[in-house]
Parts: structure tokens; C-alpha cells; sequence
């Protein structure tokens, strides 16, 4: 009990100079907390002797754990350049200044400068993509899977969608179509085959209580052998002649003709544009290559009855979503690649790789062993199913550690490579011209601790 009573007190040990310039309020809240964890250790009888010292050092610790940023900037060198779990889509430096100046200053987000009243937000960037796509009308909320929901609410609650068997998806985070149908209002209508669904099952699913034909990417899966699927533009014409909507949740919708034979496999917006269709969906931060956003193209007629949903005001998008988008949607309707990162790392050649990575082999095989090795990587994001593309790598090999060792220090100075055929590699389709040098300055480090 008399280990108890030397228990300092938490006022007394709050005013020490080690917390002087720190959040009193913080440094009082850890404190206690502390105390508590001491005051449990003492009665378990796990301690016999209270050290001030250690007490004051496990407080600043915590106190740092606590105001440490979490968000943490890393080197991707696992080679996938839409890497989900690494943030997507990266933003070009000038382009953010650009929305940096929008953000910070009063803006016309919602104000019509040359009428002088109330506008609408969704304007701004209406232009520019109706200009790229030839489209009557967009509408932007917060991601893909808020465009797939407002859909089905808007134009399918309580009727029925018929959608294909080989295309009801899981994606990430257990993301199911059927589920969001479910939560929508709308009626899953099933037609075809896991592996086949022919163009009469769509027309045999059309019935007074249909409201839409939907078709839906295959993100992370494709069907391979006996199969057979209905294009988009068959969906189309059938919907037109029976009066019901077309719609096509792309994804991972781009822009572009996509480079090394992707083309055929994975047509543009840009080509469904052409069909005419009702509603097209697709994700701002993938292969588009801008940030996190649901981008909604089609009929003015039904954008306009999008925008009467109530649901829309807890999916819209912030002015910096709209800033940053419009500037990478323009940038591609002007052929400038270059300022959108994604795309500028898609179009790498092989060639310009092997310079980047011969660099760092030259700077670091002194004091470890790599290899330059040509090899393949998936863009990743859910955006090209079982498709890979060459790509430039270096193995990493020092104090005969093993393949997982090496990928768990590197993970814990913040460089993310990857294990393939036993080796641990740095893929330089995703590392960035800016992080060579840094990149070259941590394995020195690394290795040399």
C-alpha cells in the first residue's frame, strides 16, 4: 500500500519542465490515464517501484503517438499505379496549387457571376466534360458507389433492374451490387448465366415493372473459356426500343485510349459516348486519374431528375473536388498526360523505367546486392481484370535476410515494394522522378543501421 501512496500526484507531475511546451490539457488527460495503468500494475504486484523518470518518458511517448500524423507519405514501388490501399490517384503538384488558391479564398462555387444570383455548383465542370465526351449533361457526388445508389433510387425504387449473372460483383470493402440494389429500393431482376447471358434474356426480363437494364464492369474478375456476354450497345438498343433506361456502371471509367494493347479489351467513355446510351458511372480517382469522385454522364432528362433526389445533397462534392477535377478533366481534353500522374506512369516506356531504376542500381549495389529485371504489373484499382503490363524492377538482397524481412523494413521506412518468385522487388512504374533520390538516400540508411 505504501507504493500506492508514492504514486505522484497529477497536477504535481503535469507541472514538470519536460511538458512545458506542450498541450496541458493533452499532457493531464495521458497522465491519468497513466496513473491508472500504474495504479493497476502495483495491486497485480507486477512492479515494485515507481521510477518518475520512466513514467515522464512513457507520457511524452504517448503524447507524440497521439500527434503524429497517421496519414503518412510513402514510396510506392510496388508497381500498381492505381494501389487502393495507397491513396489511388496521385495529384499533380501545380494542379492542387490551383485548388489550394480556390480553397483558401471566397469562390463562386454556388453564385452565377454573370447573373448575379444563386448558381449551381455542378456548372463548372458540366462544360468541360460535355465538351470532352459529347454527353448532354454530368453530375459529380462523393464516389462511384453514391452514383451506382442514386441510380437505382431515382429510377428503380420498387421496380425491378435486370442485370446478368456473371456481372453481380464484390469489390472491395464487400461492396456487393446485390446489396446495394437491396438498399436502393430496386428489384434485382437476374437473367443469364454465371458464364453466359445472351441478348434474349435481357428482352425476356422486360416487363411492365422494369425500369432499367443495367450492366455492370467486372472489376477485379474476368470470365474466361464458355462464355459470352452481352455488349453495351445491344443492352442499348434494346432499352430505347422497350422505353426503359440503359446504364453501365463503368467503374473505372477512363478516358483515354488505354496503351499496351488495352484498347480493344477496355473501350473509353469516350467510345460508349458514342452509343448514345441513358447513364454511364465511373470513378473520378482511378484511371481517370483525378481524385475521389462519382462521375454521372448521359440525358439532360434524367441528370435533371438526379439532381432532384434528395439523397444528392449528403453525396455532392466540395469545391475542391470540383477544382481539382475540372483541371485534370481539362488537361486530357488538351492531350497534356504529363500533369496527371496516373497517366504520365501508364505511359512510361519500358525504356524510360530501366533509366530511373539503372540509377538507383548504380547509387546502392555497393553496399547491397540488386538485379535489373524486366517483368509485369496490374494498374490495379479494379480497373483492368487479369490484364498486366511490362514494367521495370530491382531485387533487393543484403545480410541474407529473407525476402520478408527485407519487404518489413522497408515497409517500416515507409517504402512499399513487393515479393515476387522469392525476391523483393522496387518496381519503378510507380516510383516517382521526385522520389529517386530520396528513395536512393533510405536504402542506404536501411542497410547500413
Amino acid at each position: 500500500m505504501s507504493l500506492l501512496k508514492s504514486i505522484p500526484k497529477v497536477d504535481k507531475l503535469a507541472s514538470n519542465e519536460a511538458f512545458k511546451d506542450l498541450s496541458n490539457s493533452l499532457i493531464i488527460s495521458i497522465i491519468k490515464n497513466k496513473i491508472e495503468e500504474l495504479r493497476s500494475d502495483i495491486l497485480d504486484k507486477k512492479i515494485d517501484l515507481i521510477d518518475e523518470n520512466e513514467l515522464i518518458s512513457k507520457v511524452l511517448t504517448e503524447y507524440e503517438n497521439i500527434i503524429k500524423p497517421s496519414l503518412q507519405k510513402v514510396i510506392n514501388a510496388t508497381g500498381v499505379i492505381v494501389h487502393t490501399n495507397l491513396g489511388r490517384s496521385l495529384i499533380d503538384k501545380n494542379v492542387f496549387e490551383k485548388a489550394r488558391d480556390i480553397a483558401t479564398s471566397y469562390n463562386n462555387l454556388e453564385y452565377d457571376l454573370e447573373k448575379g444570383k444563386r448558381g449551381e455548383r455542378y456548372s463548372h465542370i458540366s462544360k468541360v466534360f460535355c465538351e470532352l465526351l459529347g454527353c448532354e449533361d454530368v453530375l459529380i457526388v462523393n464516389n462511384n458507389a453514391s452514383a451506382v445508389f442514386l441510380i437505382l433510387n431515382t429510377f428503380a425504387k420498387g421496380k425491378e433492374v435486370a442485370v446478368s449473372r456473371g456481372e453481380l460483383v464484390e469489390i472491395g470493402g464487400s461492396f456487393r451490387v446485390p446489396d446495394v440494389m437491396s438498399n436502393s429500393g430496386a428489384i434485382l431482376k437476374e437473367i443469364g448465366t454465371t458464364n453466359k447471358t445472351h441478348l434474349r434474356d435481357y428482352e425476356n426480363a422486360i416487363n411492365e415493372n422494369t425500369s432499367m437494364l443495367m450492366k455492370v464492369h467486372k472489376s477485379n474478375y474476368s470470365i474466361e473459356g464458355f462464355s459470352q456476354e452481352v455488349s453495351f450497345k445491344e443492352i442499348i438498343e434494346v432499352a430505347q426500343k422497350n422505353e426503359v433506361i440503359d446504364y453501365y456502371d463503368m467503374g473505372s471509367g477512363h478516358l483515354i485510349d488505354l496503351p499496351y494493347g488495352l484498347k480493344e479489351s477496355e473501350p473509353s467513355v469516350l467510345e460508349y459516348m458514342k452509343q448514345k446510351p441513358s447513364l454511364l458511372s465511373f470513378s473520378g480517382d482511378k484511371l481517370l486519374g483525378s481524385v475521389q469522385a462519382g462521375i454521372i454522364v448521359g440525358k439532360k432528362k434524367y441528370i435533371e431528375q438526379l439532381k432532384k433526389n434528395q439523397l444528392l445533397r449528403m453525396l455532392r462534392v466540395d469545391k475542391l473536388t470540383l477544382a481539382i477535377l475540372e483541371e485534370n478533366v481539362k488537361s486530357i481534353l488538351l492531350k497534356d498526360f504529363d500533369s496527371i500522374p496516373t497517366l504520365k506512369m501508364l505511359f512510361k516506356t519500358v525504356e524510360e523505367l530501366t533509366i530511373n531504376a539503372q540509377k538507383v542500381e548504380e547509387k546502392i549495389s555497393s553496399f547491397c546486392t540488386c538485379n535489373l529485371l524486366e517483368t509485369k504489373t496490374v494498374i490495379g484499382g479494379g480497373t483492368t481484370p487479369n490484364k498486366k503490363i511490362p514494367t521495370i524492377a530491382l531485387s533487393i538482397e543484403f545480410k541474407n535476410y529473407k525476402p520478408n524481412k527485407i519487404e518489413k523494413i522497408f515497409r517500416q521506412n515507409n517504402i512499399i515494394g513487393r515479393i515476387e518468385n522469392e525476391k523483393f522487388l522496387l518496381d519503378f512504374r510507380t516510383i516517382l522522378e521526385d522520389d529517386i533520390n530520396i528513395l536512393i538516400e533510405k536504402i542506404g540508411q536501411i542497410i547500413n543501421e
